[in-house]
């Protein structure tokens, strides 16, 4: 198998946004329907000068000196400005209140940069999806903030009352809510947690900051009507984010639509109705470490006692991770790795990564260095919130001495291992279960299936998707992202995923072999799978939009010297797949091509899959690799 040459992008999409959402007018009663902007009395926006610190004032009796602006009705920078005014004065946070008076201050006096900033932070707002919330930190509505958050929990609230006598008739819905390290991450999910109490819902947050697969765990483990992660995943420093996943018929897997389409709609009603100080706060539960070490005890068990201890670095690249792998290591009978130490504990300023995402180049340096000094067998890195898991291995051909796998490589060798299993699993029936992984992952793992007599789904991108697979015992996507124990926790996982890989790697040393040879064992049984990816970003995205059409309405007879057999457009759905913007080229040679915008960057995403059957190992690799770089010219000449 070989390296995918580009990097794969975030399989979380919470960061779409929603044009045209000026924050709306508050109103003073609970309920009250919003008054169109037509029909509004003309409003005066009330600018603060500080003469004390925001935080040792009540935020009602904050403004001791006033500016008081009256614009005509035709300006828009005086309406932007009464805007920002609105969101300030429910503004709890005194660093966004005090970083947003000073542009509210400098966009009085129309300087154009303080102007530009504010249609940036309130001409849309940050649009609640299947991905829940991500973005920066900052004052606004476009932003993630605690009046985002506040807005967020309360509308969520509303959603779980509304469902909750369907869901459990005569229940109180609960929430439990967890949150990592990084910046503001406590804060909202203690304002959550106090909202989400003050509501009517039971809220539990979790003991501390701890890995989004405890969180998902501890969704299905107390029995959760839902639960909601504060993180951004191995998104920049200065991001944030609010994952939430459903309980009950759900099974703690993250939203689909329509779900994420009603609790969207709570959050708007909630943004247009209420003022952040009006909403209820009460007391919340804290759960207890026993639910940690539930998750503990279930993710060492996915593993036999190791046959031969392995040689490993470990990163957690300044995030959550290690504290719980060390005890799951542990409790499992693994050695524990070396560690890289300037990355080890949780720091939300990342300082020795440029980007805290183990695909991104650099990002793995530090954890080189170590295995060198060590002369480590194996790299293990989960992402800062551990729901992801990069691996790297000796090479001498490559330039660091360690060659990272791509995430279909890890994808396919551990799919095979969740197939051997299910074969040896006590029974007379053979193999049985569902292996999964996104439409634009490898085609390996459907050999794999179809080599064991195991049924296959392809769902689209994102685990929200591949958690929900019927009878699902191992799934993945390329984006470094892997649901080993899937009868636990319904999303990726990137602790589980390192006691399984570390448990093949222990069981592949005490015979004798390698994971590098490993790999060539699955090309010799399987076939050898090649996988690369173009991304063409754009500054206008209707260039992606006229690509789309042109495929669509032009589709190519050839893609370089290979015949196209068939295209698939999924805009419509295809095969049970909900309609999505993707557009599937299969090629005669059995090359395959998969072409969408990307969901969180004006980029067009084309991922490439070849793969060969044919000759020795190395032959295999060669006509594959070959294949690949053609489709690769072939693709690059098609789209412009």
């Amino acid at each position: 198998m070989s390296l995918d040459n580009g990097i794969p992008e975030e399989s979380a999409a919470g960061d779409t946004r929603r044009r045209g959402a000026h924050a709306a007018e508050p109103v003073a009663e609970t309920g009250q329907e919003p008054v169109p902007a037509e029909e509004r009395e003309p409003r005066t926006a009330v600018l603060e000068t500080v003469a004390a610190p925001l935080d040792e004032v009540p935020a009602a009796t904050a403004v001791l000196d006033t500016v008081v602006i009256e614009p005509a009705a035709t300006d828009p920078v005086g309406e932007l400005i009464l805007t920002a005014t609105a969101w300030l004065a429910q503004d709890p946070d005194p660093e966004t209140r005090a970083e947003l008076r000073v542009l509210l201050q400098q966009a009085q006096d129309r300087d154009p940069a303080a102007v530009a900033d504010l249609h940036s932070r309130f001409d849309e707002r940050l649009a609640f999806g299947t991905a829940g919330l991500r973005g920066e930190i900052a004052a606004g509505s476009n932003r993630m903030n605690r009046v985002l958050v506040s807005q967020a929990a309360a509308g969520l609230a509303a959603f779980l009352l509304e469902q909750a006598p369907t869901v459990r008739p005569g229940g109180i819905p609960s929430v439990v809510i967890g949150y990592d390290g990084r910046r503001n991450s406590h804060v909202f999910a203690t304002d959550t947690a106090a909202i989400m109490a003050g509501a009517g819902v039971r809220a539990i947050l979790l003991p501390r900051l701890l890995p989004t697969p405890v969180l998902a765990f501890a969704v299905r483990y107390l029995g959760a009507s839902a639960g909601v992660m504060v993180t951004a995943s191995h998104n920049p420093p200065n991001d944030n984010g609010y994952k939430v996943y459903l309980g009950d018929a759900d099974a703690g897997s993250q939203i689909v639509s329509p779900d994420d389409v009603a609790i969207a709609a709570q959050i708007q009603r909630v943004a247009d109705t209420l003022l952040v100080s009006d909403l209820p706060r009460a007391a919340y539960e804290t759960a207890p470490e026993s639910v940690v070490q539930a998750y503990v005890d279930a993710t060492a068990a996915i593993a036999r006692p190791p046959r031969a201890q392995v040689n490993a670095v470990y990163t957690a690249l300044h995030g959550v991770g290690w504290d719980t792998t060390r005890r799951v290591l542990d409790a499992a009978g693994f050695a524990l790795p070396t560690l890289v130490d300037a990355q080890i504990a949780p720091d939300s300023a990342f300082p020795t990564v440029a980007f805290p995402n183990p695909e991104e180049p650099g990002a793995m340096d530090l954890a080189y260095e170590t295995a060198r000094e060590v002369g480590a067998e194996l790299i293990i890195a989960n992402d800062p919130d551990a729901d992801r898991l990069a691996i790297a291995i000796p090479d001498a051909d490559a330039a660091e001495g360690y060659r990272r796998l791509s995430g279909n490589e890890i994808g396919a060798i551990l799919g095979w291992r969740a197939a051997v299993e299910a074969q040896n699993a006590p029974g007379d029936g053979g193999a049985n279960g569902t292996l999964a992984c996104s439409i634009v992952s490898t085609p390996a793992l459907k050999a794999v299936a179809d080599a064991y007599g195991l049924a296959f789904a392809d769902t689209l991108t994102g685990f929200k998707w591949v958690s929900r697979a019927p009878g699902l015992i191992f799934g993945f996507e390329e984006a470094l992202g892997y649901l080993v124990n899937p009868g636990t926790v319904r999303d990726k996982d990137g602790i589980s995923a390192a006691v399984a890989l570390l448990s093949l790697v222990s069981d592949l040393k005490a015979d004798g072999s390698t994971l590098a040879e490993h790999l060539d064992a699955f090309s010799e049984k399987f076939g050898h799978f090649a996988s690369g990816q173009i991304s063409v970003r754009v500054t206008d995205l209707t260039e992606i939009d006229r690509v789309m059409a042109r495929l669509r309405d032009s589709p190519p007879a050839m893609i370089g010297s290979s015949r196209v057999d068939h295209i698939d457009d999924l805009s419509q759905g295809f095969n049970g797949l909900p309609p999505s913007d993707v557009l599937r080229i299969v090629l005669t040679d059995g090359s395959r091509v998969m072409v969408r915008p990307s969901g969180t960057e004006p980029k067009l995403k084309v991922y490439l899959d070849t793969s060969s059957a044919v000759g020795s190992v190395a032959e295999r690799r060669l006509a594959a690799s070959d294949a690949l770089a053609e489709l690769d010219r072939g693709m690059r000449a098609l789209i412009g």
